[in-house]
């Protein structure tokens, strides 16, 4: 691992389009907890109700529904901004400004008196920090070829990942030791790490077609940018793509529908929220990139549908030691191993499935297509999981852990059919080849 963690850095320092892709992970990053977890610590502690937080976590359904308005990204230029910039790096701009003047408005709220004003704030955010994300996917796609999207998504999650380290234990240090505004300006300056990247990464050629026309004709090309990129899917596709959509929505619902539960797991067995934090939010992040960074390799050396097999069943089959550990009471040693072997095959498996996505999607309707496969493993395990508190009540910590964990069992049966038609259609095309003369 120490020589994979080398082998990333020289990357890095050798491949501009690697250190551009590490700042911009981080601007990603760094909005989602912000109106998540680190703004429900502000709201609690302000009085406001469980009730009224829990509602509030709507407000980040904008990265779940970011597909909606990702064509518009993908067909019309920023004015101003795109002549100069180029289409995805104005785009790229304009959301991190708008994340930033959410972050800011948040600051100089209150939410004790005038929720609604953190309210609109945190959805601003959310927002803007979902188109940014669009964008920057779409520019990784763009920047790089498929043989190189794996280190570019360790890459980007290793970027993301300290980006959470900030925004989730930063910020929670800066308001513990000063205030919550000073935390929220803090993270706000800290986007000029991600505006920066945009401003220095190279112009792409804008791929997609731009709106012109008449106003009828924009609106039939606007309505083409929606509808265009999923017949591009059915068409390079064919009847492989609902086995591939299935495969996509349900890789990650184990631990979409694990991750609801694994805090109340470990303050009912008793571990102090100290305890809690040290072993899962910050050991676990590092150990999260450490087998982001793994993924990369793999898919770079196995190749990518090994590399998404390998994670998918290992990332079900980890949290096996939560079930364990649900059996076994307050062990931190217990915790410790779960968090390592959880966290690993997390970020193992995401890489694996960020490279997966970004094979699937045309350069023509990247910024689209992407968004589409990413709301679509998204959304099934956001629905799901708001039903894993029922589970537990109805069936216990341990039960419910084995539970997620068999999910894997679909995981792993739709990778090997998809890899094994995959491997057939190549077959087939090399058969097809005339042979040389």
């Amino acid at each position: 691992m120490i020589l994979k963690w080398r082998q990333l850095v020289l990357d890095i320092i050798a491949d501009r389009r690697l250190a551009l892709m590490l700042a911009l992970g981080f601007g990603s990053g760094l909005p989602l907890l912000l109106v998540f977890s680190t703004q429900s610590a502000w709201l609690r502690e302000a009085g406001v109700s469980r009730t009224d937080i829990g509602l509030m976590s709507y407000v980040a359904l904008a990265y779940t529904f970011k597909f909606l308005w990702a064509p518009i990204i993908d067909a019309v230029n920023v004015p101003v901004l795109a002549p100069r910039l180029g289409r995805r790096r104005a785009w790229m701009l304009l959301a991190q400004a708008g994340v930033v003047v959410g972050l800011v408005g948040i600051a100089f709220g209150d939410p004790a008196h005038s929720l609604i004003w953190t309210i609109v704030c945190a959805f601003f955010v959310a927002f803007n920090g979902a188109t940014q994300d669009v964008v920057v996917d779409a520019w990784r796609i763009d920047s790089a070829p498929v043989e190189r999207q794996g280190l570019m998504a360790a890459t980007y999650q290793l970027g993301y990942s300290i980006a959470l380290v900030c925004a989730g234990a930063g910020a929670l240090y800066i308001a513990d030791f000063v205030n919550w505004k000073s935390a929220y300006f803090a993270m706000a300056a800290l986007m000029a790490v991600g505006m920066a990247a945009c401003l220095l990464a190279p112009r792409l050629p804008d791929r997609a077609t731009s709106l012109q026309g008449d106003r009828a004709a924009r609106l039939r090309s606007l309505a083409a940018s929606f509808v265009g990129p999923v017949i591009d899917l059915i068409r390079r596709q064919g009847p492989l793509l609902v086995p591939i959509l299935a495969l996509v929505a349900v890789y990650r619902l184990p631990d979409f529908v694990y991750g609801v539960m694994a805090n109340p797991l470990y303050i009912d067995l008793g571990f102090t929220k100290s305890e809690i934090a040290t072993v899962s939010k910050i050991y676990g992040v590092w150990v999260g990139v450490a087998g982001a960074i793994g993924g990369g390799f793999a898919v770079s050396r196995l190749g990518l549908m090994p590399a998404l097999f390998i994670g998918g069943v290992a990332a079900s089959a980890s949290h096996l030691t939560s079930a364990w550990l649900a059996s076994s009471g307050a062990r931190v040693d217990l915790l410790t191993f779960a968090v390592s072997l959880q966290s690993f095959a997390s970020g193992f498996a995401g890489t694996a499935l960020i490279a997966y996505m970004s094979s699937l999607t045309s350069p023509l309707f990247a910024a689209t297509q992407y968004a589409l496969l990413s709301s679509l493993y998204a959304l099934p395990g956001k629905l799901v999981g708001g039903l894993s508190g029922v589970m537990v009540d109805r069936f216990g910590y341990p039960i419910f852990f084995v539970l997620t964990s068999a999910i894997g069992i679909p995981v792993m049966l739709l990778s090997l059919l998809v890899w094994r038609s995959i491997s057939k259609t190549q077959y087939l095309s090399e058969e097809a080849e005339p042979a040389p003369m």
